[in-house]
């Protein structure tokens, strides 16, 4: 049986994709942070499928995570490991508060490469397991090419998540372990919902770009509402998986040729005055 670990799999494109590969034939290791969580995800999903409590910045939790999967594996690999754990919080970078910055590096790339280094060796580091090497599925964004302002902790993160998929790619390629990324466009996902509750009291409000930022609020809580349906990338995230020949990366990215075509090949200074001109900032 092929068996994966998810995180961030409470909501959102973990919980999608969780769900998917149990319901493909998957053993699934769904790490989320709640047990109200875990009880959420385990009645909700036929299949074979194992919530952990798993926060990506606790060492503790993380080396209880790899333990529990080794014992489940019985000697055998890993088959994939899905990063998808992250946070997002707008705000623009001259006022953003340094513990909110750092956050989302602890999170989104230092949360990130734990799990990775912790369970290389069962995706196949360690030649005592039995079974083809896993792969390593990393979940970056659009923002990972592309920074809008506003998103530039977030962006930040995700670009640093685009370069490490890459060597370890060229890496890992000794163990036969592959690494693969998938940046997706806007999605139906709780994150900037979560993102604009966190910036409901107003901490930028009476900045120089208050009304630039809740311009750009509501144009990413459109697009979360009406982006992608998480399932569709969980389809993207099993094809990465099972492939035998995948992409180095993956774009699902809803109306590709505007949202993504075009503004990866215009020319930067171009692409500047979109965004001024789209917010309002002058």
């Amino acid at each position: 049986m092929k068996t994966v670990l998810v995180t961030g799999a409470s909501t959102g494109i973990g919980a999608a994709a969780a769900r998917h590969l149990a319901k493909q034939g998957w053993c699934v290791y769904a790490g989320v942070r709640k047990q109200s969580d875990a009880d959420a995800l385990h009645a909700s999903t036929p299949g074979d499928l194992h919530p952990i409590i798993l926060d990506v910045t606790k060492p503790d939790q993380i080396d209880s995570a790899v333990a529990t999967i080794s014992e489940g594996l019985k000697g055998a690999r890993l088959s994939g490991l899905v990063n998808n754990a992250g946070i997002a919080n707008m705000g623009p970078l001259a006022l953003q508060p340094m513990d909110t910055f750092e956050a989302h590096f602890q999170v989104n790339v230092i949360g990130l490469m734990r799990v990775s280094q912790a369970f290389i060796p069962l995706l196949g580091a360690d030649e005592a397991r039995t079974g083809d090497p896993g792969r390593i599925v990393n979940i970056t964004s659009v923002g990972g090419r592309l920074s809008a302002p506003f998103l530039g902790a977030y962006a930040a993160t995700k670009h640093a998540v685009e370069g490490l998929t890459d060597a370890l790619r060229r890496e890992l390629v000794i163990y036969g372990i592959d690494a693969i990324a998938i940046g997706p466009g806007s999605v139906k996902t709780p994150i900037w919902d979560k993102a604009e509750e966190a910036n409901s009291d107003g901490p930028y409000a009476s900045s120089d770009w208050a009304k630039s930022l809740e311009t750009f609020e509501q144009v990413m809580l459109k697009g979360g509402r009406t982006g992608l349906p998480p399932e569709k990338v969980a389809e993207v995230i099993e094809t990465a998986l099972d492939d035998p020949t995948p992409k180095a990366r993956y774009a699902p990215v809803p109306d590709k040729l505007t949202n993504w075509y075009i503004p990866t090949h215009l020319p930067k200074r171009m692409l500047d005055k979109i965004f001024w001109k789209r917010f309002g900032l002058k």
